[in-house]
This record gives structure tokens, C-alpha cells and sequence, in this order.
């Protein structure tokens, strides 16, 4: 506490997709009146703009190439995060299967990762009362002096129900398959791949429901606040 006002805190929460992470992170963030910076969507922002302007995406040194190209301006409010390319809102186009299906091969080129690390970095340290953080590198790379880290678990199966619930008919095997083969992609990349950072908290959400996995989380940031 300075001055009795809490002092911002910064929490960083990883894992792969399908564990709840951006529910919990969005939820956490409003219960605690807390920034909230989807960093996923961000390169999924970076990889829509690749494909709207036919860049090759096989072409690493192509990608690098135009990587300060896009002008990507995230909204940090949890109730409505918002996120903006050249102006254009993309939060619609940035969901659909041909961004999803290209995202890790844009999202592992260095450059890519750089530009927008100093993105994240810049929006973390400038947030007033603190900010969740939701990604795949935030614990290891992004945030490593993060006031916490969490790293949400959960089975495939789990993860694919849930996302095939939320993409809508998405057939849960295929879904699976995909969220396999993208954790794949993400945890063998050589720039800051997927990974548990060493101080993290590890929470298996597999047979929680999402009140039990924000009501954990809160827990540790209100902890974490009161400096225990």
C-alpha cells in the first residue's frame, strides 16, 4: 500500500487454448477492477492483416518483413475488450478458422514476437490499477517480473468441448486434433514458446467450473495484493 492505495498489480496467466483463459481472465480482471489485454488476439490481429494483404505465410522473411507494418490498438476494459488494425475493428474476422488455422506459423517469427511483446509491455506497465495478462508467453517472456503467474491446465478432452462449444457445430474430435496440434506448434517454437514459468501457479481446470476457476484466481491476486 502507498498512500493506502493498492499498489497496481500485474498477473500473468498462460496456458494453452480451451482451459478458460480468456473467461477467467476477463472475469478476474472486472471482479478487481483490473485491465484486461488479450494478447492472443493481437497475433491473431497481426496474422488477419498477413492475410488480407496476401503475404506469403510460408515465407518467414516475408512476414518479418512487414512485421511494423499493422497498427494494432488493443482496449484494455475487461467488459469490452476491443481490438482495432489500421483503424478496422477485427474482433469478428480475427476469430475465423483461416486466422486460427495460420496464427502459430505468424506468431513464430522473431520479429512478429518482438514488435508485439513491446506492444504487451507497453500496455502492462501503463495500467493504472494493474492488468491481466492472458497468453502462451506472458510468465516467461513478456512479463517475467509479473507481481503473479498463473498457468491454467486442463485434459485435451476438457479443452476441446470447450472449444468446440464455442466454435458453434465444431465437430469436438477435429477440435481436438487441431488444439493438439497447435499446443504442438507453440510449445516447440524456438521464440518464447509455451511454457509454465517456474514461480507460476499451476491450476487443472479440467474438473472445474469457470465460478471455481475465478473464484481460485482471485483468491491468489487478493493474496498476492495482501502481500502473503
Amino acid at each position: 500500500m502507498e498512500n493506502g492505495v493498492a499498489k497496481p498489480v500485474i498477473v500473468a496467466i498462460d496456458g494453452p487454448a480451451g482451459t478458460g483463459k480468456s473467461s477467467t481472465s476477463k472475469a478476474v480482471a472486472a471482479q478487481l477492477g483490473l485491465s484486461y489485454l488479450d494478447t492472443g488476439a493481437q497475433y491473431r490481429a497481426i496474422t488477419w492483416w498477413m492475410v488480407n494483404n496476401g503475404i506469403d505465410i510460408d515465407d518467414a522473411s516475408a512476414i518479418a518483413a512487414v512485421a511494423g507494418k499493422a497498427e494494432i490498438v488493443s482496449g484494455t476494459d475487461p467488459a469490452e475488450p476491443t481490438i482495432t488494425v489500421d483503424g478496422i475493428d477485427v474482433s469478428g474476422p480475427i476469430r475465423t478458422q483461416e486466422v486460427s488455422s495460420k496464427v502459430s506459423a505468424v506468431s513464430a517469427v522473431p520479429e512478429v514476437r518482438a514488435r508485439i511483446t513491446e506492444l504487451q509491455r507497453s500496455l502492462a506497465t501503463s495500467a493504472e490499477h494493474g492488468i491481466v495478462v492472458e497468453g502462451r508467453d506472458i510468465g516467461t517472456t513478456v512479463l517475467p517480473d509479473a507481481d503473479l503467474k498463473i498457468f491454467l491446465t486442463a485434459s485435451p478432452e476438457a479443452r476441446a468441448a470447450r472449444r468446440s462449444g464455442e466454435l458453434k457445430g465444431a465437430d469436438v474430435h477435429a477440435t481436438r486434433e487441431a488444439l493438439i496440434k497447435r499446443d504442438a506448434a507453440d510449445s516447440s517454437r524456438k521464440t518464447s514458446p509455451l511454457a509454465k514459468a517456474d514461480d507460476a501457479v499451476e491450476v487443472d481446470t479440467t474438473d472445474l467450473t469457470l465460478a471455481q476457476v475465478i473464484e481460485c484466481v482471485v483468491t491468489l491476486v487478493e493474496e498476492k495484493r495482501a502481500g502473503k
